[in-house]
């Protein structure tokens, strides 16, 4: 019997998944349990076992394709919906008229990397498969069309990388975002507890403005009771934003980022890559964003006498929809006179 394996609910909400890449291929054989393909959400990266053991009749869906929840990913059994070979057929490759596109996951992905519409490839290979010869040839020939110009390396947007784009656009796209910039003074922080005792100051600055610490929801301002501050990481596929819970009681130098979800607030800082300012996008649903520019020796005056000093710049995006200029400015500088004071 065949087994269709459908994209599961994998909870906290979400409809849909990106299939990240396949661990298994059309041919093979799997045990139950055995790991059968990587889904990326717009939470995490999940690994699922494959639910019966049998050969790989079909893979549906290709990998970077984006499907709802309920979706035939994959048949198992040989009883499946893909018909066996035809040994007479496979030994005399050729055009076979056909519904959906046969190829194997690296075929299509190779065909996204080029350009080409597989829809409108006639595959050569047994059982109409296209095959990477089609592909490429298919490119190659419509590269040789007067006046086309292909150039550079193509790669589609996918896995992390999607999430992020999809997120800052509509973040872009939807919230009025106004940036307020202020020097401070962190020669009294240690810097090797730079983040914890930013988190800290903002945490408790929150306390006192409640409307960064915020959600708009329709045409209502939700005041959120709970301080999870956000602090956006980069990582080789791109950035995310793992959350510290609770800031409000935690300690600086003690603080224990976790993986769990939904932000009230988004804190961050490239460290020496900083660069003198940052304008920061919202992390949507988040009304602000706090950022810390590279902190370095500087001029400043104390007592109205020239010193040097550890400076840099904090800068604070918000939506100007649900925070007002004037607020804005007094948050940041009450998260300042907390850091100065450190």
């Amino acid at each position: 019997m065949a087994y269709e394996f459908k994209l599961p609910d994998l909870g906290e909400g979400l409809t849909e998944g990106e299939v990240a890449r396949w661990l298994v291929s059309e041919g093979d054989q799997v045990a139950e349990d055995q790991p059968l393909v990587e889904i990326q959400t717009d939470k995490t990266t999940v690994e699922i076992p494959s639910p019966a053991a049998g050969k790989v009749a079909q893979i549906l869906v290709e990998e970077g394709k984006v499907v709802p929840v309920g979706t035939i990913l994959v048949v198992i059994g040989e009883d499946g919906a893909v018909s066996q070979p035809d040994k007479s057929r496979d030994q005399v490759p050729g055009p076979v008229s056909r519904g959906r596109v046969r190829a194997t996951p690296l075929v299509r992905r190779l065909a996204r990397e080029l350009g080409v519409d597989l829809e409108s490839l006639t595959g050569m290979g047994p059982l109409g498969r296209v095959t990477e010869a089609d592909v490429r040839q298919a490119a190659t020939s419509r590269d040789q069309v007067p006046g086309h110009v292909s150039e550079g390396r193509r790669e589609p947007l996918r896995g992390v990388r999607r999430l992020i784009a999809e997120h800052m656009a509509r973040a872009h796209k939807e919230v009025p975002a106004v940036t307020w910039v202020e020097e401070c003074d962190f020669s009294g922080v240690d810097l090797t507890l730079l983040v914890p005792t930013i988190l800290k100051s903002v945490a408790e600055a929150l306390m006192e403005f409640p409307e960064l610490n915020a959600r708009l929801e329709g045409d209502e301002i939700v005041y959120l009771d709970r301080y999870d501050l956000g602090v956006a990481v980069q990582t080789d596929d791109g950035l995310v934003v793992p959350v510290v819970r609770g800031c409000d009681t935690a300690r600086a130098g003690a603080l224990k980022p976790d993986e769990l979800r939904g932000s009230t607030f988004t804190v961050t800082s490239a460290g020496k890559l900083a660069g003198l300012l940052q304008t920061p996008i919202v992390n949507h649903p988040e009304v602000a964003i706090l950022s810390v520019g590279r902190i370095a020796e500087r001029p400043v005056v104390r007592d109205g006498q020239l010193a040097v000093g550890q400076t840099g710049y904090v800068s604070l995006t918000f939506d100007h929809r649900v925070v007002d200029g004037a607020r804005a400015a007094e948050f940041g500088l009450a998260v300042i006179r907390r850091l100065e004071a450190s």
